[in-house]
């Protein structure tokens, strides 16, 4: 199977960029965006031969996501139950017959930090609620996460230390969902990797000098580990200020 995840800063915009062709040339069996920012309506994407499952922020032009997928889920939830979390279309989750497919946006703790400690409840959260549907098949969830884990993932560490995205308690939550045994595929396959990223800022043309951050990821349970294929982060992609990360599983 092939998954893809895409950031994509507003869906709308990315269908002039050459969504659609990239979403048919790399014929996936599950496509998830992330950051749709727009209303049911506002769009219709014909997508031939996939179901679409979305959820919307109740803020309009914000945050959202969206799932595509061949085959058709057993059940598709939104949201993960609590009322504070549910109100900016962050999670999608579908159920297949071997595992659940989450796509989540997660929150950015923005600028001074100004979420940072709704954020660090968020995570707390979030992670529960992948653990308890653990309890009935494994997990694959993915998305763009808001956070460079380690120094080489993100060209400017030092002077990024403290700054949303790299802080070390958003840095620590995502050890601790590692820690809850889940695997981060890409660096499953390339533990020492640098110089990949995901995301590059719009300004000081830092996609050009590959000044970037990995904030997307493909996360598994330890269940599926042996049924890893391959991760790749599609550097070459452009349409957004993120690219898009791809898992191959069997």
């Amino acid at each position: 199977m092939k998954f893809i995840s895409w950031n994509v800063n507003g869906i709308r915009a990315c269908v002039q960029k050459g969504f659609l062709e990239f979403f048919k040339e790399v014929d996936a069996d599950i496509f998830c965006i992330q950051e749709t920012k727009m209303q049911e309506g506002q769009l219709e994407l014909e997508l031939e031969g996939y179901h679409q499952y979305w959820n919307y922020a109740v803020k309009k032009g914000y945050s959202g996501t969206a799932v595509f997928t061949k085959k058709e889920p057993l059940s598709a939830a939104y949201g993960i139950g609590i009322e504070e979390h549910d109100q900016e279309g962050r999670v999608i989750t579908l159920e297949f017959e071997d595992f659940y497919f989450v796509t989540v946006y997660t929150p950015n703790s923005q600028n001074e930090l100004a979420r940072l400690d709704y954020r660090m409840k968020w995570e707390d959260d979030f992670r529960a609620y992948l653990k308890k549907l653990e309890e009935n098949k494994p997990v694959v969830v993915t998305g763009d996460m808001n956070v460079a884990h380690q120094e080489i993932d993100l060209k400017n560490p030092k002077t990024n230390r403290k700054n949303a995205g790299f802080t070390d308690e958003e840095r620590q939550k995502f050890t601790e969902l590692l820690d809850a045994g889940f695997i981060d595929t890409f660096r499953y396959f390339y533990p020492d990797q640098e110089g990949i990223y995901s995301w590059w800022s719009y300004r000081f043309r830092a996609r050009e000098k590959n000044a970037g951050w990995r904030i997307d990821y493909f996360c598994v349970s330890e269940a599926l580990k042996d049924k890893l294929i391959d991760a790749k982060i599609l550097t070459d992609i452009m349409g957004s200020d993120h690219c898009p990360v791809l898992l191959e599983m069997e």
